[in-house]
């Protein structure tokens, strides 16, 4: 039987202690329940060594929305919970946009949409054949439509990226859409993908830890309820 688990309420406190940039909260809570189970299920890290050299790389390309991911990186001790309470004051590492040379645990300076994928697309490439490292980037659906994003799908595809894997949180505020949906995108350019719900985690779980041989793997997961202006 496939059971549903939350958030601890820990960790959701730790995301509720982020202040001073409500406009980009839904985008925040929207990713909150992959980002927990990525780094709690999922990810190979080390917060004793953030630049461990095996580690699993996780990149967030929806870095306008940052709060969930701090929050969980403090749950997991990459840095004091103490840092969530003063978010872009003068002298704190923790910016609205997060920053690689300032926050143990961050892979890449990011929040302008259309970065993130193409990033990972070349970063999968340099730790192929390497390291047996996955490289794991979160982008919005809405991020889909910029054009950066489009070649780097189809790049990922024609080099059969086993390593990296993209997973798209479905706001519904992408302007275009997609024939099919957007797991259907990634499929149509040789990507394992599939789709899922954002609150389900053993699903959401067991879908992020599969890999195809010779392949990239896109996770479509649903989020419901988001205000499609504020989600993406």
């Amino acid at each position: 039987m496939t059971t549903t688990r939350t958030v601890p309420v820990a960790v959701s406190d730790l995301v509720a202690r982020v202040t001073g940039d409500e406009k980009h909260d839904p985008s925040a809570h929207s990713t909150l329940d992959v980002v927990w189970v990525l780094y709690d299920q999922v990810l190979r890290v080390f917060p004793d060594d953030p630049e461990h050299p095996e580690r699993d790389r996780f990149l967030l390309s929806k870095g306008h929305g940052p709060a969930s991911t701090y929050a969980v990186l403090a749950a997991k001790g990459f840095f004091p919970a103490a840092w969530l309470d003063d978010v872009a004051s003068w002298y704190s590492p923790l910016g609205h946009h997060p920053d690689r040379t300032l926050v143990p645990g961050i892979e890449i300076g990011s929040g302008s949409l259309g970065h993130g994928l193409p990033i990972a697309v070349g970063m999968a490439l340099g730790l192929r054949d390497r390291s047996r490292a996955r490289v794991v980037v979160l982008v919005g659906d809405a991020e889909l439509d910029e054009g950066s994003n489009a070649e780097a799908i189809a790049v990922a595809g024609r080099f059969g990226l086993d390593n990296l894997t993209c997973v798209v949180v479905d706001n519904h505020s992408d302007n275009l859409g997609w024939p099919g949906g957007i797991a259907a995108r990634f499929a149509l350019e040789g990507w394992q993908a599939s789709d899922v719900g954002t609150h389900d985690h053993a699903a959401l779980a067991a879908a992020l830890r599969g890999t195809a041989p010779d392949r990239p793997t896109a996770v479509v997961v649903d989020v419901p309820g988001t205000d499609p202006e504020e989600g993406r």
